[in-house]
């Protein structure tokens, strides 16, 4: 997912009727907006006169799917064999350029090779949109109107500082752009001319796109003194309610029992780590430090966070996870979530709201039910959840 774009949680959106005059005026006050915030009339003027509706943007904007990613399929699509060696391919094929943004950021190599690969498969592909079509459609729907209208500001904002000419500006349908997926926001704030040629050029220029996301990476706060977290076991008759985001010492987690991947003591650290355990107790569990909120400040998503981590370890040359995903968790659909968030809410266990999405709300809920029901209290939804709460598997 790109970086600065924020996604709402809603299952579905009826599209709002809009007639194409409707659509063109919403466009010119987009052009007037855009000058009030000091883009070139010659600017506004030129991408207006050219904006298209695509309503392929908001079937995908509306687009929810009826099941949801297991992180088995998850990782193994992400951080699969040839990602991993294209990635350590590339690393010594740019070394000396990403060893300067390291020294300038703090952001290790492997990292940005990371970024890099989710989010373009290491620039193979961009998108095919037009990033002004795109935005101008979101910006004139009603769903998130404000949000959009913000991009589409800043994307013209871009095109006026001569970065890229508008017919070239393509990227994702939600507005994405560049080797590294900035919306247009990001790239205004972070966004730096790496390679001297007057211009801050996420499309054409690597030295642009790996520099500005070592920036924007350490403007969230990056620690370059430590990785983002490591895979870890858990002894016997764990405690799984300390998975529920609590922060405790390297040290804490050492008295526990917790070693690492391999059974080795954890380091006697004061670093504070948290404990994710993404597939419940039976799957691969995990220690996370201050830059795993930092890559979720990239997309807030957990999978895509140890996604990154892990990518990035492999690429540096480490081997794969001790304890791999179970390949036989079901997808869950989204109304089998929705049926049990309102089953918990129902026996008085607040799930937060009734959205059909697996947040840390339900999580709580359901490991405050796995209690009440003398089940592993992990916060997963798996099938003992499920039957416990009369939820069809």
């Amino acid at each position: 997912m790109a970086a600065g774009l924020m996604l709402v949680g809603a299952l579905s959106f009826p599209a709002q009727a809009q007639t194409p005059e409707e659509f063109a005026q919403c466009v010119a006050q987009l052009g007037k907006t855009a000058i009030e915030a000091g883009v070139s009339e010659q600017t506004a003027n030129q991408v207006v006169a050219g904006v298209e509706k695509i309503e392929r943007v908001i079937e995908l904007d509306r687009r929810q799917p009826e099941f949801t990613t297991t992180f088995e399929d998850y990782l193994n699509r992400r951080v699969n064999q040839d990602r991993i060696e294209k990635g350590r391919e590339l690393l010594q094929t740019h070394r000396d350029l990403l060893d300067r943004v390291t020294r300038e950021t703090g952001v290790p190599a492997p990292y940005l090779v990371a970024f890099w690969g989710l989010e373009t498969n290491f620039g193979s592909y961009f998108g095919k949109m037009s990033v002004p079509d795109s935005l101008a459609t979101l910006a004139c729907d009603q769903r998130r109107s404000r949000f959009f209208t913000e991009q589409w500001v800043a994307a013209l904002q871009i095109i006026d500082e001569g970065a890229i000419p508008v017919e070239q500006m393509e990227g994702s349908w939600a507005g994405a752009m560049g080797h590294v997926q900035f919306m247009p926001t990001v790239f205004l704030k972070h966004a730096v001319d790496a390679d001297g040629d007057g211009r801050r050029d996420l499309w054409n220029s690597l030295p642009d796109a790996m520099m500005s996301a070592g920036h924007f990476l350490e403007s969230m706060g990056w620690d370059g003194d430590y990785r983002w977290g490591r895979e870890v076991l858990l002894p016997d008759n764990f405690d799984y309610e300390l998975s529920d985001g609590r922060k405790l010492p390297l040290t804490k987690w050492r008295e526990l029992g917790i070693t690492d991947a391999f059974g080795k003591p954890l380091a006697q650290e004061n670093i504070r780590a948290s404990l994710i355990i993404p597939t419940g107790h039976r799957g691969p569990a995990f220690l996370v430090y201050q830059n795993f909120g930092v890559i979720m400040g990239w997309n807030r998503s957990e999978f895509y966070a140890i996604a990154v981590g892990h990518l990035a370890d492999r690429v540096a040359g480490a081997g794969g996870l001790q304890v791999p995903p179970p390949s036989d968790l079901p997808a869950l659909s989204r109304q089998q979530i929705l049926d049990l968030q309102q089953a918990l809410e129902d026996q008085g266990f607040d799930p937060g709201p009734v959205d059909g999405i697996l947040g840390s709300g339900t999580r709580s809920a359901i490991r405050e039910f796995q209690k009440a029901n003398d089940l592993v209290a992990d916060g997963y939804p798996g099938t003992e959840v499920l039957k416990a709460a009369g939820i069809e598997t």
